[in-house]
């Protein structure tokens, strides 16, 4: 009997264990945990990026415009 897990469609425990004994051999014991927070850092990174255009979405882009207004307006009243 096949685990049919989400993200590996309909793969049983034997596929699994073959492609994780795969990637041991090829990628070797020490570069896999490098490999994985590698990994772990780009997921995070690209969570953040969505969360931050999410959150710009939704303001209406009020809050990166201000910002820019605020200092054009003090890098104008420094030059006068």
């Amino acid at each position: 009997m096949n685990t049919v897990f989400a993200f590996f469609g309909g793969l049983g425990g034997w596929e699994i264990l073959l492609i994780m004994l795969v990637i041991l051999i090829f990628f070797g014991a020490k570069r896999i945990p490098d490999l994985a927070r590698g990994l772990g850092k780009g997921i995070r990174e690209f969570k953040d990026a969505t969360t931050e255009i999410k959150d710009n979405i939704e303001d209406g882009g009020t809050k990166n415009t201000t910002s820019k207004t605020d200092s054009t307006e003090s890098s104008n009243t420094k030059d006068q």
